[in-house]
């Protein structure tokens, strides 16, 4: 019997090696390049076709996940928060006190009066083109300029025609709506002349608007990608898988609190009882330190449902990964600081701040920020309303540098001390630092001389902000 069991098993093991070849040597050395069930997805061509067949699917679930999904909702609210927080600041670069002052007052006006719409300032131009990233992986705004100065209109990502890419006779080429020249720059936009008010969608042709008009921010993750991604991406099938999972347990917990009583014909004959007895037993229901008859061979039996324990930590480790997909501390996605200390919140935030100073950087200084800067203060200076001489020679007037909104501390006291110590130790400079809190230098030093100037006329002395003395 030894033989033909060990043939048998021969036979076995060169079908499993030959089914499972493919899995374990197809691709290359590498595990990661191996086919078979365990293999990563894998991207089968050039990153544009793989944008172009999936954003429209990507935008829309990532949008209705922005809205209805608790966890991406407070995903998108904190990556806007931390971004934009108060408002993100401008801080001219000119060393001329004329020229700076007069460039600040412009700037600050403009701020006030910026959208096309009139619906709100340039800190909610910022968090919309922030919050648009984070849902749509794209923001595009449009530049118009007319008898009432610059104005900036922010445009759907849907409005620029991501279905046209086609080459062109002189050697350009449009990849998804955008248009470049043959050496690679952008030279125009394709837009769907969209009404804002339109019910229905309705065909109409693209209309083509110069670069110049157009500015667009995009967080890119690969070479020459031209649209973008929602930054909800990866996040949305274990946001949605959550979503149902806490379903689940909310019913599961509903049906566990019900209390169900049954009454059981322990003689199991089935005959019927005399007069109503069973009736009133079920329609007098339970009350405390109550005794009730039951009628001969019944038994009252009552329902168990088991307690679903095990999804709690199914959860918790599918907010993680929500988190995770995020690129944010999972405090943040659930708000839940139960477990949270001084200490694990500063390390949670660390490295979720050093990533938002990277996308300040390197997206919305170079892409949106400096790009608006420039145009305001040209436009300034072009219509008159704006006196820089020497501006067509001199770059210093759009030199500038943006500085992100401080964060909130926990003890605002050590940040205070914090400032002080690096403006004293010449780290850094009494300009940043108020620049940080959204203030002007110049700004609050002549408020701070005019609030003193008034103290001494009126004989008061504050040598304690908060206990103000009369002098005699």
């Amino acid at each position: 019997m030894a033989a033909p069991f060990t043939g048998a098993m021969r036979q076995l093991k060169a079908a499993f090696r030959r089914a499972f070849a493919g899995a374990h040597h197809h691709g290359g050395t590498f595990e990661g390049a191996t086919g078979g069930p365990r293999a990563p997805k894998s991207l089968n061509g050039p990153i544009n076709p793989e944008v172009m067949r999936s954003l429209h699917i990507l935008r829309g679930r990532s949008r209705a996940a922005a809205f209805d999904n608790p966890w991406c909702k407070n995903g998108v609210g904190g990556w806007v928060a931390e971004l934009v927080g108060d408002g993100i600041t401008a801080s001219p670069t000119v060393l001329d006190a004329a020229s700076r002052k007069a460039i600040l007052a412009y700037w600050a006006a403009w701020c006030q009066s910026c959208d096309a719409d009139g619906r709100t300032n340039w800190i909610g131009i910022q968090e919309s083109v922030v919050r648009a990233l984070a849902v749509d992986g794209e923001a595009f705004l449009q530049v118009i300029r007319d008898e009432n100065g610059l104005k900036l209109r922010l445009i759907p990502a849907e409005q620029v025609y991501e279905r046209l890419t086609a080459n062109l006779p002189d050697g350009g080429y449009i990849v998804q709506g955008i248009e470049f020249a043959p050496d690679g720059t952008r030279r125009a936009y394709h837009i769907l002349p969209i009404v804002p008010t339109a019910l229905y969608a309705t065909y109409m042709e693209p209309v083509r608007v110069p670069a110049s008009d157009i500015i667009h921010v995009v967080h890119p993750l690969a070479a020459g990608q031209v649209r973008g991604l929602p930054w909800l991406s990866a996040a949305l099938i274990p946001a949605n898988e959550v979503d149902q999972l806490v379903d689940a347990l909310t019913v599961n917990a509903k049906v566990a609190s019900m209390l169900a009583g049954f009454l059981v014909d322990q003689s199991g004959n089935g005959e019927p009882i005399a007069g109503n007895q069973i009736g009133d037993v079920l329609e007098s229901g339970l009350e405390p330190g109550t005794l009730t008859r039951l009628p001969p061979g019944y038994d009252v039996r009552f329902s168990t449902p088991q307690q679903a324990t095990s999804g709690i930590e199914t959860v918790k480790l599918s907010l993680q990964a929500v988190a995770a997909a995020l690129e944010m501390p999972v405090f943040i996605v659930t708000g839940d600081l139960s477990g949270a200390n001084y200490s694990s919140l500063r390390a949670g935030l660390m490295p979720f701040r050093r990533t938002a100073s990277q996308r300040h950087n390197a997206v919305l200084v170079p892409q949106f920020l400096t790009p608006v800067w420039r145009e305001v203060i040209t436009f300034g200076v072009l219509s008159g309303a704006l006196d820089l001489p020497g501006f067509e020679t001199d770059p210093a007037y759009l030199a500038v540098r943006w500085l992100a909104p401080k964060p909130f501390q926990v003890d605002p006291l050590k940040s205070v001390q914090a400032d002080t110590a690096e403006i004293a130790a010449g780290l850094k400079s009494r300009r940043q630092a108020v620049a940080e809190r959204g203030r002007d230098v110049s700004d609050l030093d002549a408020e701070i001389a005019h609030d003193n100037a008034e103290a001494a006329a009126l004989g008061l002395s504050f040598t304690d902000p908060a206990t103000p003395t009369q002098e005699s």
